[in-house]
């Protein structure tokens, strides 16, 4: 789901402030210009991968390195760290490993309406394969989204390559036919194709192509109908396999694969259905579609509507696709994990109301269109449910994570970076886009999350947005908030916003902050901006660009924003005092 906004005045007219209790000792103050980033180890947050990341500006290069950078609908302002390497025709960026690895899977952009290629040198020797790089999944616009611009810049371009490099070997991208902006390479050991299990029902022995030149829908159709009336495995072998169409009628077998980098499904719409007897599980395969656009009335996704309950998907590779998994009807006790979601146009998975016991776990998520992770509580509550250690990076458009309403929801040990515009790392909102909505209820849970690089200027609302937003968009926040052992880092605004995003007013209640290290913020540790009451405790700020606290409910006499000091906080004592004016980053020197 998207955040966006009726346009907001930038200035708020009146002031109602009441703070309880000192908050003490302010240090630190940030420069105006946004700090390249350090590389940080993030505790325990975030996904275990089998990849190990390198950032284009930290390798050896002969091109151009562009940013930092957080302004909306720049390059450098889309790319990890806000920063990448641009690539002349002839010039190269050279990475050296840190590890093992066999294959590799770059971020990378090209100007709109070309493409080319990367040739690949090892060690200074070229590979016969090259990386073929294009700008047609890049360059999307969204005209109906209320603030947005032309988003979605970057894309990813994978290769196996042929052998294995050890620690201390070298591998060089040269852009030969174009200009080629490269973001971050991941690098990988991936394992030899596995074997069928015993039993399984092979697409090919139904007559699938492994090829990729035929059409294999009717081949997987009658696998899954073969293999379901025993609760059997459907097998995909290593190959590339073309679904013109998508399949329904799945519940009661595992669909598998030797392995996301051996078994590829060339499909927009792999799976569509609205309901399902459930214990499916997905597992162990590529999905990679042709989605070039944002078209909310289509189900371009992987999955679309209901797996049914008790099922699990695993070890997917999903790319090229609008959204991820968008679930609806029973999908509880539903497991998503270890799976990575890339250049989606929209949300990377979207539980979409009545979700019960779900577990969202150790995935990882980057260059999503909208919102990266997110529960939005239509038609029914999501409840019960879970989204924990996901490494995300790069949402364009929305959120890192966004909670829309439901109730006792836990969102714990995330690593979340880069956000764009219209969006925080992590929103808990009662914005309900439709209705009937479900308001966030019962006990929200939010622990352990990393936010690095977060948070953005609203263009709506013509100021930012926090790292981490409680927002009454539409009703008050009823439900106890409860945040606890948040880290935030290099936050180009502020840290934590408590807003009433429709301008109406709306109340922010029941919010605990307990435990939160805040190294960087390019305007105020806490941004209220409507009625209502949070306390705050060992919270611990430096590096604050301009001041402690900013606290202008709106709109006017809408009431005071209550900000209690429960004991152990530092850095971030002072109050901004004009509420006729917005901080800007490092005003505060």
């Amino acid at each position: 789901m998207r955040t966006s906004s009726p346009t907001r005045s930038p200035y708020v007219l009146a002031v109602a402030v009441a703070l309880v209790g000192t908050v003490v000792g302010v240090t630190g103050q940030a420069s105006a210009a946004p700090r390249a980033p350090e590389p940080r180890a993030a505790a325990s947050a975030g996904a275990t991968l089998p990849v190990s990341s390198a950032e284009a500006e930290s390798a050896a290069t002969t091109g151009q390195k562009i940013g930092p950078d957080h302004t909306q609908g720049t390059l450098a302002s889309e790319a990890s760290g806000r920063q990448a390497v641009r690539l002349a025709g002839g010039q190269s960026v050279e990475f050296t490993l840190d590890r093992a690895a066999n294959a590799v899977n770059v971020a990378y952009n090209v100007p709109d309406g070309q493409s080319g290629s990367l040739a690949v040198y090892v060690n200074g020797t070229e590979l016969d394969e090259s990386l073929a790089v294009t700008s047609k999944y890049s360059y999307v616009d969204t005209p109906w989204i209320v603030g947005a611009k032309t988003h979605h810049l970057f894309d990813h371009a994978r290769l196996l390559l042929g052998r294995s490099l050890q620690a201390g070997d070298k591998v060089k991208l040269v852009a030969v036919s174009t200009e080629v902006t490269v973001d971050v390479a991941d690098f990988e050991q991936v394992e030899e194709p596995a074997a069928a299990p015993a039993g399984a029902i092979s697409v090919t022995d139904k007559g699938a192509d492994a090829t990729g030149q035929q059409d294999s829908t009717q081949a997987f159709r009658d696998a899954i109908t073969e293999a379901k009336a025993g609760g059997g495995t459907v097998w995909i072998p290593a190959g590339d396999f073309k679904l013109g169409s998508e399949l329904s009628g799945v519940e009661t077998v595992t669909i598998q694969g030797a392995g996301s980098w051996h078994s590829v499904v060339h499909s927009s719409r792999f799976i569509n259905q609205t309901g399902s007897a459930g214990k499916v599980t997905i597992k162990d395969f590529a999905v990679i579609g042709e989605v070039t656009e944002r078209v909310d009335s289509s189900p371009d996704n992987f999955v679309n509507g209901s797996l049914g309950p008790d099922s699990r998907v695993s070890g997917m590779w999903v790319q090229h696709l609008k959204v991820g998994l968008w679930l609806t009807g029973n999908n509880d006790n539903l497991v998503v994990e270890n799976n990575r979601i890339l250049d989606t146009t929209a949300d990377g998975l979207n539980l979409n109301g009545n979700a019960h016991g779900v577990q969202v776990r150790n995935n990882f998520l980057r260059n999503q269109g909208d919102d990266s992770l997110a529960m939005w509580s239509l038609n029914g509550a999501d409840s019960d449910s879970t989204f924990a250690n996901n490494t995300i990076s790069q949402p364009n458009l929305a959120n890192g994570i966004a909670i829309y309403g439901g109730s006792d929801i836990t969102v714990k040990d995330n690593l979340i970076s880069d956000t764009n515009a219209l969006g925080s790392g992590i929103a808990l909102s009662n914005q309900k886009f439709a209705d009937p909505f479900f308001p966030l209820a019962g006990t929200i849970t939010v622990s352990g999350n990393t936010l690095v690089r977060t948070g953005a200027v609203n263009p709506n609302w013509g100021h930012p947005m926090g790292a981490l937003r409680v927002d009454a968009y539409d009703s008050a926040i009823e439900a106890n908030v409860r945040i606890t052992d948040t880290t935030i880092e290099d936050s180009p605004y502020s840290a934590y916003e408590f807003v009433s995003g429709g301008g109406t007013g709306n109340a922010v209640r029941n919010v605990t902050v307990d435990g939160s290290a805040v190294d960087g913020v390019g305007t105020v540790v806490v941004q209220a901006e409507t009625p209502g009451a949070v306390t705050m405790s060992n919270v611990t700020a430096t590096q604050v660009g301009a001041t402690g606290v900013y606290n202008c409910p709106y709109p006017a006499g809408s009431g005071a924003f209550t900000l209690t000091d429960g004991g152990g906080n530092s850095g971030w004592d002072s109050t901004w005092d004009d509420c006729s004016a917005w901080p800007e980053p490092g005003s505060g020197n």
